[in-house]
């Protein structure tokens, strides 16, 4: 009898305090939560902002800060035991770090948040006298550029960014400002100057659009040679740029299976590198209005909510620091964040650079980079834009965010990364 009372009494205090031992491993789940999130999160801010693609490193610092503010507002989200962390200064609760510095920056840069709660409360310990317990977390996260590797003499990984529109861009400066390619053979950038220039500019008088006047097909002459600025329209087919199906915006439904990719997310993720093999569609293009251009125009001017004047679609944000890193504005028809700094937006396109071994180059063609580019109307002019001197009245402004390049050689399993972005986000600590 008393070692069947004993054993009630052992039996009940396991039992209470297998209740704090749920508690406490619920609660360090939640702080590798809180952590993992904030890191993916600042290492977006680096894969968004166009920071990996700039060579002078000049707003490293204010990457930093930027980087640091978006992963601690998404840490300090999560619940942890009951309640969010305190971002204060000095909480000790969230904590923001970068494997480089002004002088030493790191091509593709690393996002490190941990985590910490001092205060969770016990319940059955306490008969040892134990109140509290802490828990925290560590997670790092990288913002992948393959360019950086190519750049460091390291094996480069692909990258496969969903999303991407069917604009296939010659390996040329598409600002016109030099003969020089966008990426090295072996995926660095050629130029890194590029980035936050754009076409329509001092030396390129178009804007984006397409080649072969819209119209690769045997009958109209074929695929000619590449111009700066001008792209090659890719197949719209099930193995190059699939139709996308689901989530399209409003106001889609006149519109041609090629419009529908540029509306749209084509849901296939596109390869850089040695495997990739994509078609340039040199079918007869009939088009829904009147050529190619005008209905990418038209397919663009409801990608980027653009009704009738530039504040409709969102913009650069200059006026915070100078870019890189590149905040956006949010225009008047921003269905989320209309007047506010945000770091996404449905302006910012991922297009992807061919190989351009002869000109005009051989069908099918090799995908070995993208650039990420921002479809900004101009603000003293509206959409369609038609530059002076221009035969084409139907043509887009764009300005270079990003640029990754995998060069012809990358190979293995590609990185899918954060979706439509080229610059892939990925958790690199273990979990």
């Amino acid at each position: 009898m008393l070692v069947a009372v004993f054993l009630l009494f052992v039996v009940g205090a396991m039992a209470a305090l297998s209740i704090d031992v749920v508690t406490l491993y619920t609660a360090r789940s939640e702080a590798q939560l809180a952590a993992d999130a904030g890191a993916l999160a600042g290492a977006r801010v680096f894969a968004n902002s166009g920071v990996t693609s700039d060579a002078s490193r000049r707003s490293t610092r204010n990457a930093r800060t930027l980087a640091t503010t978006i992963a601690t507002q998404v840490a300090s989200q999560n619940l942890v035991g009951g309640r969010t962390l305190n971002p204060a200064t000095g909480a000790g609760e969230i904590a923001v770090s970068f494997n480089e510095t002004d002088t030493g920056f790191d091509t593709n840069p690393h996002v490190t948040v941990k985590t910490q709660r001092a205060d969770l409360p016990t319940f059955f310990a306490r008969i040892w006298g134990r109140t509290v317990n802490t828990v925290g977390a560590s997670a790092t996260a990288e913002a992948y550029n393959p360019s950086g590797a190519n750049a460091l003499g390291e094996t480069a990984v692909p990258v496969a960014p969903l999303c991407v529109k069917p604009w296939l861009l010659p390996n040329i400066d598409p600002t016109g400002a030099s003969t020089n390619t966008i990426f090295n053979p072996d995926g660095s950038i050629t130029a890194p100057g590029l980035v936050g220039k754009g076409w329509p500019g001092t030396s390129n008088s178009n804007g984006i659009y397409a080649l072969c006047n819209g119209d690769c097909s045997p009958g109209n002459g074929g695929i000619v040679p590449a111009q700066p600025g001008g792209y090659y329209p890719g197949a719209i087919d099930a193995a190059d740029f699939p139709v996308p199906t689901q989530s399209l915006p409003s106001g889609t439904t006149s519109f041609n299976p090629y419009q529908l990719a540029v509306a749209g997310c084509v849901p296939t993720p596109i390869v850089c590198g040695a495997n990739s093999s994509i078609k340039i569609d040199t079918n007869p293009y009939t088009p829904a209005t009147g050529t190619r251009d005008s209905d990418t125009v038209a397919a663009a001017d409801t990608l980027i909510h653009y009704v009738s004047s530039p504040g409709d679609s969102d913009s650069i944000d200059t006026a915070t620091t100078r870019p890189p890193p590149f905040q956006f504005l949010g225009g008047n028809q921003n269905p989320i964040a209309s007047g506010q700094d945000v770091m996404v937006s449905d302006s910012l396109v991922t297009i992807p650079v061919i190989n351009m071994p002869t000109n005009p180059p051989a069908n099918p063609v090799q995908v070995i980079g993208f650039l990420q580019v921002f479809l900004n109307p101009l603000a003293t002019s509206t959409m369609p834009y038609a530059p002076a001197g221009s035969a084409s009245q139907f043509e887009i402004s764009t300005t270079i965010i990003n640029m990754a390049g995998c060069g012809t050689g990358a190979s293995g399993q590609p990185i899918l990364g954060n979706g439509a972005s080229p610059v892939a986000v990925r958790l690199i600590s273990p979990p």
